[in-house]
Protein backbone atom coordinates (compact mmCIF):
# COMPACT_ATOMS: atom_id res chain seq x y z
CA UNK A 1 0.00 0.00 0.00
CA UNK A 2 1.05 3.39 -1.02
CA UNK A 3 2.09 5.64 1.66
CA UNK A 4 0.50 8.78 2.52
CA UNK A 5 0.42 12.48 1.71
CA UNK A 6 4.29 13.29 0.93
CA UNK A 7 6.36 15.61 3.43
CA UNK A 8 9.79 16.62 3.26
CA UNK A 9 11.67 17.04 6.42
CA UNK A 10 15.06 19.42 5.88
CA UNK A 11 17.00 19.08 9.82
CA UNK A 12 20.80 17.58 10.47
CA UNK A 13 19.52 16.08 13.26
CA UNK A 14 19.20 12.74 13.12
CA UNK A 15 17.48 11.60 16.13
CA UNK A 16 14.83 14.68 15.92
CA UNK A 17 14.24 13.45 12.11
CA UNK A 18 13.66 9.79 13.78
CA UNK A 19 11.18 10.88 15.85
CA UNK A 20 9.61 13.04 13.83
CA UNK A 21 9.04 9.99 10.82
CA UNK A 22 7.72 8.05 13.39
CA UNK A 23 5.10 10.29 14.33
CA UNK A 24 4.12 11.51 10.99
CA UNK A 25 3.72 7.76 9.86
CA UNK A 26 2.44 6.44 12.55
CA UNK A 27 -1.56 6.19 11.21
CA UNK A 28 -0.24 6.52 7.21
CA UNK A 29 -1.16 10.15 7.31
CA UNK A 30 2.39 10.93 5.56
CA UNK A 31 5.11 9.80 3.95
CA UNK A 32 7.96 10.82 4.67
CA UNK A 33 11.33 12.24 2.98
CA UNK A 34 14.58 12.87 4.74
CA UNK A 35 17.15 15.55 4.06
CA UNK A 36 20.15 16.77 6.22
CA UNK A 37 21.18 19.60 4.74
CA UNK A 38 20.33 22.12 1.81
CA UNK A 39 21.94 20.55 -1.00
CA UNK A 40 20.14 17.09 0.24
CA UNK A 41 16.86 18.86 0.11
CA UNK A 42 17.31 21.35 -3.15
CA UNK A 43 18.06 17.18 -4.98
CA UNK A 44 14.75 15.51 -3.46
CA UNK A 45 12.81 18.68 -4.08
CA UNK A 46 13.98 19.02 -8.28
CA UNK A 47 14.13 15.05 -8.44
CA UNK A 48 11.86 14.73 -11.52
CA UNK A 49 8.51 13.77 -10.80
CA UNK A 50 9.00 14.45 -7.02
CA UNK A 51 6.14 16.60 -4.92
CA UNK A 52 5.71 17.51 -1.96
CA UNK A 53 2.48 18.54 -0.35
CA UNK A 54 4.74 20.05 2.99
CA UNK A 55 8.41 20.65 4.11
CA UNK A 56 9.66 20.93 7.50
CA UNK A 57 12.69 23.11 7.36
CA UNK A 58 15.25 24.01 10.33
CA UNK A 59 16.51 27.18 9.98
CA UNK A 60 20.47 25.87 11.34
CA UNK A 61 22.05 23.79 8.80
CA UNK A 62 25.31 22.68 7.56
CA UNK A 63 25.63 24.10 4.54
CA UNK A 64 23.43 27.17 5.03
CA UNK A 65 20.55 29.15 6.60
CA UNK A 66 16.88 27.59 6.23
CA UNK A 67 15.45 30.83 5.78
CA UNK A 68 17.36 31.61 2.53
CA UNK A 69 16.75 28.21 1.36
CA UNK A 70 12.91 28.78 2.12
CA UNK A 71 13.18 32.15 0.40
CA UNK A 72 14.89 30.48 -2.64
CA UNK A 73 12.25 27.81 -2.91
CA UNK A 74 9.51 30.83 -3.02
CA UNK A 75 11.45 32.35 -5.41
CA UNK A 76 11.48 29.22 -7.95
CA UNK A 77 7.09 29.17 -7.57
CA UNK A 78 6.70 26.61 -4.85
CA UNK A 79 3.80 27.46 -3.15
CA UNK A 80 3.52 24.42 -0.39
CA UNK A 81 3.32 25.07 3.25
CA UNK A 82 6.88 25.53 4.73
CA UNK A 83 7.11 25.29 8.77
CA UNK A 84 10.42 26.37 10.06
CA UNK A 85 12.29 25.06 13.08
CA UNK A 86 14.46 26.88 15.19
CA UNK A 87 16.38 27.01 18.24
CA UNK A 88 15.45 30.57 19.27
CA UNK A 89 11.64 32.28 19.76
CA UNK A 90 13.24 35.71 19.34
CA UNK A 91 10.63 37.84 18.00
CA UNK A 92 13.38 39.18 15.11
CA UNK A 93 14.22 35.41 14.24
CA UNK A 94 10.39 34.67 13.50
CA UNK A 95 9.68 37.58 11.47
CA UNK A 96 12.85 37.24 9.74
CA UNK A 97 11.77 33.30 8.80
CA UNK A 98 8.22 34.12 8.06
CA UNK A 99 9.21 37.16 5.48
CA UNK A 100 11.40 35.06 4.24
CA UNK A 101 7.76 32.96 2.61
CA UNK A 102 7.56 30.70 5.75
CA UNK A 103 3.77 29.38 7.18
CA UNK A 104 4.88 28.74 10.60
CA UNK A 105 7.75 28.77 13.04
CA UNK A 106 8.25 26.44 16.23
CA UNK A 107 10.58 26.72 18.39
CA UNK A 108 12.87 23.95 19.91
CA UNK A 109 12.00 22.28 22.09
CA UNK A 110 8.77 22.14 21.05
CA UNK A 111 5.83 18.54 21.70
CA UNK A 112 5.35 16.59 18.31
CA UNK A 113 1.65 16.69 18.51
CA UNK A 114 1.84 20.14 18.46
CA UNK A 115 4.13 20.63 15.10
CA UNK A 116 1.39 17.97 13.75
CA UNK A 117 -1.50 20.38 14.48
CA UNK A 118 0.01 23.38 12.96
CA UNK A 119 1.27 21.00 9.81
CA UNK A 120 -2.43 20.02 9.48
CA UNK A 121 -3.67 23.69 9.99
CA UNK A 122 -1.02 24.99 7.43
CA UNK A 123 -2.06 22.06 5.18
CA UNK A 124 -5.81 22.87 5.44
CA UNK A 125 -5.13 26.19 4.64
CA UNK A 126 -3.48 25.83 1.15
CA UNK A 127 -5.92 23.22 0.04
CA UNK A 128 -8.30 25.92 0.28
CA UNK A 129 -6.08 28.14 -1.97
CA UNK A 130 -5.87 28.87 -5.27
CA UNK A 131 -2.27 27.69 -5.26
CA UNK A 132 -2.96 24.15 -3.77
CA UNK A 133 -1.87 21.60 -6.69
CA UNK A 134 -1.46 17.42 -5.83
CA UNK A 135 -0.59 14.78 -7.76
CA UNK A 136 -3.77 11.71 -8.52
CA UNK A 137 -2.20 8.83 -10.37
CA UNK A 138 -1.23 10.29 -13.72
CA UNK A 139 -3.45 14.20 -13.13
CA UNK A 140 -2.40 17.30 -11.27
CA UNK A 141 -5.26 18.16 -9.60
CA UNK A 142 -6.31 21.65 -8.52
CA UNK A 143 -9.24 21.66 -6.30
CA UNK A 144 -9.77 25.44 -6.55
CA UNK A 145 -10.06 25.37 -10.39
CA UNK A 146 -12.02 21.61 -10.35
CA UNK A 147 -9.60 20.34 -12.92
CA UNK A 148 -7.78 17.17 -13.36
CA UNK A 149 -5.13 17.58 -16.07
CA UNK A 150 -3.10 14.28 -18.07
CA UNK A 151 -0.25 15.60 -19.45
CA UNK A 152 0.80 12.34 -21.29
CA UNK A 153 -2.61 12.49 -22.81
CA UNK A 154 -2.57 16.58 -23.23
CA UNK A 155 -6.40 15.94 -21.24
CA UNK A 156 -8.69 18.20 -19.32
CA UNK A 157 -11.50 16.68 -16.80
CA UNK A 158 -13.45 19.05 -15.36
CA UNK A 159 -15.03 18.42 -12.09
CA UNK A 160 -18.08 18.92 -10.20
CA UNK A 161 -17.62 20.67 -7.18
CA UNK A 162 -19.08 17.74 -4.97
CA UNK A 163 -16.46 15.54 -6.99
CA UNK A 164 -13.46 17.52 -6.68
CA UNK A 165 -14.77 17.38 -2.71
CA UNK A 166 -14.99 14.21 -2.48
CA UNK A 167 -11.41 13.79 -4.65
CA UNK A 168 -9.56 16.72 -1.74
CA UNK A 169 -11.51 14.97 1.02
CA UNK A 170 -9.86 11.50 0.22
CA UNK A 171 -6.53 12.50 -0.34
CA UNK A 172 -6.02 14.78 2.89
CA UNK A 173 -6.82 10.84 4.59
CA UNK A 174 -4.15 9.48 3.19
CA UNK A 175 -4.08 5.58 2.81
CA UNK A 176 -7.05 5.34 4.92
CA UNK A 177 -10.25 4.21 4.24
CA UNK A 178 -12.89 7.21 5.03
CA UNK A 179 -16.20 5.44 6.04
CA UNK A 180 -19.48 6.22 3.31
CA UNK A 181 -20.96 8.13 5.70
CA UNK A 182 -17.96 10.11 6.96
CA UNK A 183 -17.68 11.08 3.20
CA UNK A 184 -21.35 12.02 3.00
CA UNK A 185 -21.44 14.31 5.95
CA UNK A 186 -18.12 16.26 5.01
CA UNK A 187 -19.08 16.64 1.33
CA UNK A 188 -22.95 17.32 1.61
CA UNK A 189 -22.85 18.26 5.34
CA UNK A 190 -25.24 17.23 7.79
CA UNK A 191 -27.97 16.66 5.40
CA UNK A 192 -31.19 13.83 6.21
CA UNK A 193 -32.34 14.10 2.33
CA UNK A 194 -29.09 13.19 1.17
CA UNK A 195 -28.35 9.09 1.82
CA UNK A 196 -24.97 6.50 0.66
CA UNK A 197 -26.83 6.46 -2.90
CA UNK A 198 -25.74 9.67 -3.67
CA UNK A 199 -22.44 9.20 -2.73
CA UNK A 200 -22.40 5.96 -4.43
CA UNK A 201 -23.86 7.98 -7.14
CA UNK A 202 -20.87 10.88 -7.83
CA UNK A 203 -18.50 7.94 -7.06
CA UNK A 204 -19.68 6.03 -9.96
CA UNK A 205 -19.67 9.03 -12.28
CA UNK A 206 -16.12 10.03 -11.47
CA UNK A 207 -14.82 6.84 -12.09
CA UNK A 208 -16.47 7.19 -15.37
CA UNK A 209 -13.88 10.32 -15.87
CA UNK A 210 -10.68 9.53 -13.75
CA UNK A 211 -10.22 5.75 -14.09
CA UNK A 212 -8.15 3.99 -17.02
CA UNK A 213 -10.47 1.35 -16.94
CA UNK A 214 -13.52 2.26 -14.40
CA UNK A 215 -15.18 -1.53 -14.14
CA UNK A 216 -11.51 -2.14 -12.00
CA UNK A 217 -10.80 0.70 -10.15
CA UNK A 218 -7.03 1.66 -9.16
CA UNK A 219 -7.34 5.16 -8.44
CA UNK A 220 -10.68 5.21 -6.74
CA UNK A 221 -10.90 2.41 -4.46
CA UNK A 222 -13.42 0.56 -2.22
CA UNK A 223 -12.45 -0.35 1.18
CA UNK A 224 -12.96 -1.16 4.15
CA UNK A 225 -16.91 -0.17 3.80
CA UNK A 226 -15.80 3.26 2.36
CA UNK A 227 -13.41 4.79 -0.14
CA UNK A 228 -9.41 5.07 -0.23
CA UNK A 229 -7.41 7.13 -2.96
CA UNK A 230 -4.71 5.33 -4.19
CA UNK A 231 -2.54 8.46 -5.06
CA UNK A 232 -0.16 6.19 -7.50
CA UNK A 233 -2.74 4.14 -8.92
CA UNK A 234 -2.69 4.39 -12.43
CA UNK A 235 0.74 5.39 -13.19
CA UNK A 236 2.86 2.40 -14.36
CA UNK A 237 5.40 1.37 -12.34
Amino acid sequence: MPGGRPILIVDDDHALRDALVEQLQLDGEFQVSEADSIEAARKRLDSPGERFDALILDVTLPDGDGRDFCAEQRRQGRRMPIIMLTGSDDEADVVRGLDAGANDYVAKPFRIAELLARLRAQMRIFENSEDAVFTIGPYVFRPSAKLLQESVRNRRIRLTEKEAAILKFLYRAGTRPVARQVLLNEVWGYNAAVTTHTLETHIYRLRQKIEPDPTNACLLVTEGGGYRLDPAGGVPG
